[in-house]
Order: C-alpha cells, then structure tokens, then sequence
C-alpha cells in the first residue's frame, strides 16, 4: 500500500498556491492539505495539519520563509520537510534558506514531473540538491563562509573515518546514495549506513545540512569539481 505525501503549500501569491495545488493533486501519491499565506500562518498550519513537506517560498510579507523554515525545524523532534520556493537558481536567499534547514529548493517554473519529483525526494528524507545547482551555490557558500572562523567546525570533521570523510564529500557534490555506492564500488545499504554514521557524529539533522556543514568547512571547495 502506498503511503501518501501530505503537503502544505505556503506561498503569498494565490495562483502559484491554486497551480501547485492542481499539479500535485493529480499524483495519486501525493496530497495537498492546506495553503498558508506567509510564513506565520504555515507555522500555524503544521501545527494543525501535521504535513510531511512544506513547499515554502523564501519572499513573504511579515513571517518570511527562512525563519518559518528556522522555526519548524530547530525543534527537537521536528519531522517535517521543507522544500524551498524561489524564482532564481541563484538567488540571495537560498543559502540561508538552506542554512535555516530547508531540505533543497525548487525553482517556480518547475514542470509538474520535477514538482513531483522534488516532493517524494524531499519526504523520502533525502536532500534535492542536484549537482548542477549545487554547483552555482558554492560561489555563494565561499563568500558568505570565507570570513567564519572554521577551527571549531574543522575539528569536528576528524571524528569521521576516511571512508566517511569520502562519503561526505560527495553528497557536498550533491551525489545521491545510489551515485556514491557506484562511484565507490559498495552496496548502497552500505551508503546509507555512512551517511547515518555521518550524521549522528556531527550532529547533524539530513543530507543537506551535511551538505552545507562540508562547505563550511571547507572540506569542499569549488576545485573540488
């Protein structure tokens, strides 16, 4: 049996709200069960309606995305997904959207399959940074960290094996489980063990959180690619 995808769609725009909500409705695993205004009111509406992915647009009057998004994931225990909205690949407010805990973003002009796609991604507790936008963020993530006294997060990266550090460094690259086994020749249940390890040493809440902690440390670099 298929378990269905509950999703709250927070957007200041009603047609983006009433488009998406169309689209996703259409998916037989996939249900919209509210639409939030700004960002106080999908704050509202989780509390309610217990969605397993919000699809949050970062520019909202009052309560923006980024903190709505800060606000729903610090909690301890906080289990929902957040998929950012935005207009631009490369605009400003991606990185901290990112930072905030949002698992990926979604461009507006998405079509209905990569819509979708991004949603299931998302529930599934796996991070959507595909390498190509991955790629245009990291000039974003070395302005905005070149400054950050890296030695407290450095340290960190020593608890983790050789093997781990590697494993780090591709999901960084925005590989998928599936992308690192084959590129290091193991199982991929094996992947998914490193990437647990991984983040239960750093403390860390997903994938994308991993992701960005690599870029702060510097453990990734644009030469890197």
């Amino acid at each position: 049996m298929t378990t269905t995808i509950r999703v709250l769609i927070a957007d200041d725009q009603m047609m983006v709200r009433q488009g998406f909500t169309v689209l996703l409705n259409a998916e037989p695993d996939i249900e919209v069960v509210g639409q939030a205004v700004d960002g106080a009111d999908a704050i509202a509406q989780v509390a309610e309606l217990d969605p397993d992915v919000v699809l949050m647009d970062i520019r909202m009057p009052g309560v923006g995305g980024i903190e709505a998004t800060r606000r729903l994931t610090e909690p301890a225990g906080a289990t929902v997904k957040i998929l950012v909205l935005t207009t631009f690949d490369l605009d400003e407010y991606v990185y901290e959207a990112l930072r905030a805990g949002a698992s990926g973003f979604l461009l507006k002009d998405a079509s209905a399959d990569e819509l979708a796609h991004a949603v299931r991604v998302v529930a599934a507790g796996d991070a959507l940074l595909a390498p190509n936008i991955t790629k245009r963020l990291i000039g974003e993530f070395s302005r905005v960290t070149a400054a950050a006294p890296r030695g407290p997060l450095r340290d960190r990266v020593g608890d983790l094996t050789e093997r781990e550090t590697e494993v780090l460094t591709l999901i960084a690259q925005g590989l998928s489980n599936a992308e690192i086994a084959a590129r290091l020749v193991v199982a991929e249940q094996t992947v998914k063990t490193h990437v647990s390890r991984i983040l239960f040493k750093l403390g860390l809440r997903d994938r994308t959180q991993a992701a960005v902690f690599a870029y702060e440390t510097g453990l990734v670099r644009p030469s890197a690619f």
